[in-house]
């Protein structure tokens, strides 16, 4: 007789079959209850994990995908713990593999609250013979096109967040036709896959996605949480669609263990969620969970304001002469931190000369320790710019390395862009790190570090590795431990993940890092549907949003500058010494402003009154929700139309007050209509951008 594992939790509903033969099949999973029975002959394909081992077989199913593995498809239950723990319920499905000895459990890590649960893979080898493992799943799920009457191919929504250098977080919608994947067939060899090979997890797509079911109305939505390389996919089984999401792989990352007789192996954690709504409510429940599994730290309570020299300003080449008058100026406008960023340890160009990271007397005569102390004589807290993970291929510091150190492949050590990559599993290279942290922070009182990595150090390295990808995942985890131990030592110390901007957004890092890196765009204007699309990536009080009023420019340009960063995490930059008077009051106003309103980003969920931002639309909007309060930031990116209605569909029937928060008297005509639920605003003609708030009452 078959059994059923049932967890109904925060909303969230999870049923599991075990049939008399010992077959484990995940039934459901959803904020809701399935509306229909599945057909028996397609239960086989509703499997609870994927695992595929070197000289297994795989069943009949073509192509490339991870589906009807061996001995995924041999792997029967072996137990299971329904428990309540410290951050909610967690269940473990054990599973064994009669053939070889391999044991499996199943981890499902509830969050008190939030409809999303934490998934992973723990993998023991119990039999007599080591097994090579090509491909474990961290969450499987069958059926995800299971609920309503219409077909996959016109019901079925995917929302990726595309990404590149100066180009992140460009979230788009496809049907599954339009990804190529049409319904034709029950079992074809085509596949919807989404793979980062490397250390840039987000160099070309944020390790994350959202499914809608727009007849059902409901979102399923999934991240991985790794640093590194990661797949996911959607297949289709049994005439089923099919969700596989996993760290590595063999076939796509170039990843391969060998699990020796005793050993264990924890797949890349996997976050999966579900809502009943669209994507602004899985990304309100993404935020909740974001928030929910980071460190907790001051940082992201208190979002003090940011100035970096760096952006459309010093360009990675400061010196004492040119950082004074910048610090007078950030201290003036409001800023609390002043973070001098790259080139400050080197005379001249110093891109393949880092790692000894001293400061250079020739830009700093009088030593950088009076540049840092001017900045906290002015009342703000100092950072420094460093690339910890590299070491530049004319580095001062070789001498005193060896190749293990560094990754490997093919013999010879992985080079990127003048830099060798650092293995952070080598004990040296870890006590190499933390003496740089601990100089700069016990002897030059620096108390906020922007941490870059410029370089993708590519499929890993074949040093004490199985393969590139096991060496590169290993080196992961010794960095997020490393991480983890800064971090232990210097509880208040902010440190911020970038990546040559936002090429490493994953929360593996955000679950330390308090700030994250957007973008290292440098026109500001394009800079609008970054900022805005950024909450869905990432939670607003850590989207660090640069803005950088220009030399010679109007107020215009000011306003939409810090428009860009208002509702999220303030990166200050550009000349604030050599702008005008009123242009610089203007940089001020904004701060004043943000000071007012920033207690309430911590707690806001996002939301889109124009949809998801397009770069090529003339208008893009960004709003943030605290109980009665709506924060929408407006930009006008093109065109001369001299305004736009604001849908908020979820205020319809209730009054509101509008006011224009920034800039003040500068032209904002807004009118609420409480019938329709919508919000009209006029602005001032040219390329502009507002702060507007709405208050319901």
């Amino acid at each position: 007789m078959n059994q059923l594992i049932q967890v109904e939790e925060n909303g969230l509903e999870l049923r599991i079959e075990i049939t008399a033969e010992g077959d484990v099949r995940l039934l459901h999973f959803g904020a809701f209850r399935p509306e229909s029975e599945i057909n028996e002959k397609a239960k086989p394909g509703f499997r609870l994990m994927e695992v595929q081992l070197s000289g297994e077989d795989r069943a009949e199913y073509h192509g490339r995908s991870h589906r009807a593995s061996y001995p995924g498809l041999r792997l029967v239950y072996n137990g299971h713990r329904d428990y309540a723990g410290e951050k909610g319920r967690k269940l473990e499905v054990m599973l064994r593999d009669p053939a070889t000895g391999l044991q499996a459990v199943q981890h499902y890590q509830f969050y008190d609250g939030l409809t999303v649960v934490r998934c992973w893979n723990e993998l023991s080898n119990e039999g007599a013979e080591a097994v090579g493992v090509e491909y474990v799943s961290s969450f499987a799920l069958t059926g995800c096109d299971r609920e309503g009457q219409g077909d996959r191919s016109d019901k079925m929504e995917v929302y990726l967040a595309h990404s590149g250098w100066q180009s992140e977080l460009q979230w788009r919608a496809y049907t599954l036709p339009e990804l190529g994947m049409s319904h034709l067939t029950d079992r074809g060899s085509k596949r919807i896959a989404a793979s980062n090979t490397g250390s840039w997890s987000s160099a070309e797509l944020l390790p994350m996605a959202v499914m809608l079911n727009r007849e059902h109305g409901s979102a399923l939505f999934w991240q991985i949480e790794h640093n590194g390389s990661w797949h996911w996919e959607l297949i289709d089984q049994y005439d089923q669609l099919t969700l596989l999401a996993s760290g590595p792989t063999e076939h796509d990352n170039h990843w391969w263990l060998r699990l020796e007789p005793g050993e264990k192996f924890i797949s890349v954690p996997v976050a999966v969620g579900s809502v009943i709504g669209g994507f602004e409510e899985a990304a309100g429940q993404l935020t909740r969970y974001r928030r929910t599994i980071r460190r907790t730290n001051d940082d992201n309570r208190l979002l003090r304001v940011i100035f970096n020299d760096y952006m459309n300003c010093l360009w990675g080449s400061p010196t004492t002469a040119k950082l004074l008058p910048l610090i007078d100026a950030a201290a003036e406008i409001g800023a609390e931190y002043f973070c001098i960023d790259a080139g400050w340890y080197a005379e001249g160009e110093w891109w393949d000369g880092v790692g000894e990271w001293l400061p250079s007397p020739e830009r700093f005569p009088e030593g950088i320790v009076y540049v840092l102390d001017y900045i906290r004589k002015k009342g703000m807290i100092p950072g420094l710019w460093l690339e910890l993970e590299v070491m530049g291929i004319h580095s001062p510091k070789l001498k005193d390395t060896d190749d293990s150190w560094f990754f490997m492949r093919h013999g010879r050590r992985v080079m990127d862009r003048s830099r060798y990559q650092l293995d952070y599993r080598n004990p040296k290279v870890r006590a190499y790190a933390d003496s740089v942290i601990d100089r700069l922070v016990r002897e030059y009182g620096v108390g906020y570090i922007k941490m870059d990595y410029n370089i993708n150090a590519g499929i890993g390295t074949e040093t004490d590795a199985d393969s590139y990808g096991d060496g590169l995942l290993g080196h992961n985890r010794a960095y997020l431990e490393w991480l983890d131990g800064v971090f232990a030592r210097y509880p208040e110390l902010v440190i911020e993940n970038c990546s040559s901007g936002g090429m490493r957004m994953d929360y593996a890092m955000l679950s330390r890092y308090s700030i994250q890196s957007t973008s290292d765009q440098d026109n500001y204007v394009r800079y609008a549907s970054i900022a805005a699309g950024s909450p869905a990536g990432l939670t607003p009080e850590q989207s660090a949003i640069w803005s950088y009023p220009m030399r010679e420019g109007d107020d215009n340009e000011v306003i939409f500058n810090m428009v860009n960063a208002l509702l999220l995490r303030v990166h200050q930059s550009g000349h604030l010494a050599e702008l005008s008077p009123r242009r610089r009051a203007l940089v001020k106003e904004a701060l004043d402003v943000y000071k007012r309103i920033r207690s309430d980003i911590p707690e806001a969920l996002p939301f889109w009154p124009l949809g998801l931002p397009d770069p090529a639309s003339p208008w893009v909007s960004l709003g943030l929700a605290r109980g009665n309060k709506r924060y929408i930031a407006l930009w006008r990116t093109a065109g001369d139309e001299p305004g736009t209605v604001l849908p908020l569909p979820a205020l319809a029937g209730r009054e509101a007050d509008a006011e224009c928060l920034y800039p003040r008297g500068a032209g904002c005509e807004l009118a609420w209509d409480a019938a329709a639920g919508t919000l009209s605003a006029q602005l001032p003609p040219g390329v502009t951008a507002r702060l507007i708030a709405l208050t319901v009452r």
